[in-house]
């Protein structure tokens, strides 16, 4: 195939060489390769609480809507959608590499990116597998149902034919590398049929068991599939696997690519051989028993899942009766909370989260799912608010190690993401680029891709919010080491910024303020405003975050002091005396959409701490970002909803902040906001059309422990909005909070009854509830009890 347009030149990657030495020095991410077997549990582990963490159906995906009904499986790096349908399975097969597209380094005319698949490039499918079994059409079973077991990241369905059940378990492993599909029955029952893999961008077949490719980008490609049978016979024919007679069928799958985080090398390992590689994996797994795979992947997968658990009260014997398809329609209609029901939905974000983030890129706007090659707006990296919700609930629910894709991702990015923006940021056609003529550090896009490049406009702020969830990330771990791997980001990010912000003197005053230059405030209103709420919010966060980072690695004293005296001088949004609301821009008029999408006027509410109703921020200031939230509507697409029912948790209005998880859960019809029979998020993009867009499956569960805790470094609010719904009793154990803390907590009618604190690197925090408050010191690794809180 062609070349890619924009794949980098020779020139370009040995002009990268030097900083991308400093990224791979840094940590990179994990690619696609060879590994050793792993280590095999002799014996099932057992599992507590699996029946609150079961979701189920009555009838498998259609194929023509598996990203509404397909059930997803992803070991954090591969994943797929399966229709689990008796007589024909369907997986669509992705890896989270597998893109198109390049570099991108040429703007347009107005100084912006291009942003279309040729250029910059989208996330793709990878491959289809078929499982066909001609004699177990849908119409031929009976009692079919399939179940997503939460507590074991387990797919599985079964049916009845001529008195046999069958029963097909499906599941990625992140220890093998591979996804499995394992075939049983009993009563004496076989399984005949056939076995097709094919790719998605026309490919032609290897063999019936493999195919590799090349995009025209460069990227390699490869997947593979090997089956085995009990007491029958497989073979290969022609472009197919056959089986024939077997009890028992195991079929093993292994995809990838040669995508590497190496900008000098342009993001390619030259030497790795997707489809050589995906064969040796498939071949080493084929020789391990069904129950063998499923127990080492169990073992790994509750690892990550036992870490954390939750109870918002019980739900009634009616409600459980209910298939969980019934059961969200149910919620709907009836108004009666389902504490069953709702917490499940928090541990089904936790299985995207560990099933889609581990070892590769970060999750996207598809997450790691898809059903065609041609995704909205991509499947890209959207760094305005979807990137960064799309982290919110890893930290939040005992899922640290699945956020670090997202670090490493930025810092494999930031080689790239420097040159370009001393190269192109200040190009005079570019409405945002800095007065003062100076550049420096580094800024992104609002959308970027994995080889560094940018998409649609470029987004200022964009590094300041990137690097504040990154530091988020500390401020949960306590972890030196992970403060000195971001730490250039941080300091790049405010290298920029101290080039770009402006002297401004108020009107009607003397006082001289620092305020950002033009730009847009996501995604509404004048695209070349001064001074927007959201740059001021957002740096002043990052300066704060680095001048902490660089006392506590001792680094860079008398920059972080300059940086420290810049914070203290920027200028801070007012409340507007015609609306009454916290202002987005420097005006007194609103000059956007009232019920627009984003919160960006609110960022200093949530993500970020300034805006607080305990006394620390001017009553004005919060009654103004209420009133600005009040407006803005509680009716949204689904991480819209989200971003509301988390400020309204930050306000402690319990009842508004639950209503909006409750919205999100309405089930999707016709295409409208809501969620889909299979639990995705759906976003209605115009009217009758809606698409998959996974952030609201991680923000509504951040939202709900926001409900629960709220934690800064040296305070850990409890219950600060526990709705009515789940007062009457409820825990929550590994509950983590910032400051390097962990918490299990228990509450009736709405009263916590016993606290346990357990530190992982904090020291010292203030324990609040009600207006009380009590000091505890803990060394790292130590724990200790509270209790009589009784009223």
């Amino acid at each position: 195939m062609n070349a890619c347009p924009n794949e980098p030149s020779r020139r370009t990657l040995l002009s990268l060489a030097t900083t991308a030495g400093l990224a791979a020095t840094l940590g990179t991410l994990p690619a696609f390769t060879a590994s050793a077997a792993p280590v095999r549990p002799a014996e099932d582990a057992p599992v507590a609480g699996s029946s609150r963490h079961g979701l189920w159906w009555q009838a498998p995906g259609d194929e023509g809507s598996l990203i509404e009904q397909g059930l997803p499986v992803g070991n954090g790096r591969i994943g797929a959608l399966a229709s689990n349908d008796p007589g024909r399975e369907l997986l669509l097969i992705t890896d989270a590499t597998m893109w198109t597209g390049g570099l991108n380094d040429t703007l347009d005319k107005d100084g912006q990116f291009p942003y279309g698949r040729a250029d910059f490039g989208s996330f793709t499918l990878l491959a289809r597998l078929t499982v066909d079994i001609p004699d177990h059409d849908l119409g031929a079973v009976h009692g079919y149902r399939r179940d997503l077991d939460l507590s074991q990241g387990l797919v599985t369905s079964s049916y009845v034919r001529s008195g046999v059940t069958y029963r097909r378990e499906m599941y990625a492993s992140h220890p093998d590398d591979v996804i499995v599909l394992h075939f049983t029955q009993s009563g004496g029952g076989r399984y005949t049929g056939a076995i097709t893999l094919t790719g998605t961008h026309g490919e032609e077949p290897t063999s019936a068991e493999s195919f590799g490719a090349i995009l025209a980008n460069g990227l390699r490609y490869g997947a593979a599939v090997k089956a085995s049978g009990t007491d029958g016979k497989v073979t290969v024919d022609g472009s197919r696997i056959d089986f024939t007679g077997c009890e028992e069928l195991t079929v093993v799958i292994s995809a990838g690519t040669n995508y590497a985080p190496d900008a000098a090398a342009g993001f390619r390992d030259p030497s790795l051989h997707p489809e050589r590689l995906a064969r040796t994996k498939v071949r080493k797994v084929a020789s391990e028993s069904g129950d063998a795979l499923r127990r080492t992947h169990v073992a790994d997968y509750r690892a990550l899942f036992g870490r954390f658990d939750l109870s918002l009260g019980g739900s009634t014997a009616g409600q459980r009766e209910l298939n969980t398809w019934e059961r969200l329609h149910a919620r709907t209609r009836d108004h009666v909370p389902d504490p069953e029901l709702e917490a499940a939905y928090l541990q089904f974000g936790r299985y995207l989260m560990i099933s889609g983030s581990r070892d590769s890129l970060p999750l996207n706007l598809q997450g790691l799912w898809l059903d065609g090659n041609d995704p909205d707006w991509m499947g890209d990296y959207h760094t305005d608010i979807n990137l960064q919700m799309n982290y919110w609930m890893a930290d939040r629910t005992g899922l640290s190690q699945c956020f670090d894709t997202l670090t490493a991702y930025c810092l494999a990015q930031l080689p790239t993401w420097t040159k370009l923006t001393k190269e192109l940021f200040n190009d005079p056609r570019n409405r945002y680029r800095n007065s003062t003529g100076r550049t420096a550090g580094w800024t992104v896009a609002i959308s970027t891709n994995p080889h560094g490049g940018g998409g649609w406009w470029w987004h200022p702020a964009g590094n300041a919010w990137l690097c504040n969830s990154l530091y988020e990330h500390y401020e949960y771990s306590q972890s030196p080491a992970y403060l000195a791997k971001i730490y250039p980001l941080l300091k790049g990010a405010c290298e920029f910024w101290e080039a770009r912000l402006l002297t401004h003197t108020l009107r009607g005053t003397t006082k001289e303020v620092l305020i950002a230059d033009s730009d847009w405030s996501p995604e509404h209103g004048p695209l070349d405003a001064k001074g927007i709420t959201y740059a001021q919010e957002l740096v002043r966060t990052l300066f704060g975050n680095f001048a902490a980072a660089s006392s506590l690695l001792k680094r860079d004293a008398a920059y972080a002091d300059t940086i420290a005296g810049m914070r203290k001088r920027l200028y801070l949004p007012q409340v507007s005396p015609k609306t009454g609301w916290l202002e987005e821009w420097m005006s007194p008029d609103n000059l956007g959409e009232t019920t627009h999408r984003h919160l960006s006027g609110l960022v200093g509410l949530f993500p970020g701490d300034r805006i607080r109703p305990d006394g620390t921020a001017p009553k004005e200031i919060v009654d103004g970002a209420t009133a600005q939230l009040t407006a803005r509507g509680m009716n949204s697409f689904g991480w819209a909803n989200a971003w509301r029912s988390l400020c309204w948790a930050r306000l402690k209005d319990g009842e508004k902040a639950y209503q909006l998880v409750i919205n999100n859960l309405r089930p999707s019809s016709g295409g409208s906001n809501g969620t889909a029979f299979n639990l995705f998020d759906i976003y209605e993009v115009e009217k009758g059309r809606g698409i998959f867009q996974i952030d609201a499956n991680f923000g509504t569960p951040a939202a709900m422990t926001e409900m629960l805790l709220y934690s800064r470094p040296g305070l850990l609010e409890l219950l600060p909005a526990l709705p009515d719904a789940w007062a009457a009793s409820g825990h929550v154990t590994g509950l983590p909070a910032r400051g390097g803390f962990v918490v299990d907590l228990k509450w009736r009618n709405g009263w916590p009854t016993s606290l346990r604190l357990h530190s992982v690197g904090g020291r010292t925090t203030t324990v609040a509830f009600a207006g009380h408050t009590r000091d505890v010191v803990l060394k790292p690794g130590a724990s200790v009890t509270l209790k009589g809180f009784d009223r």
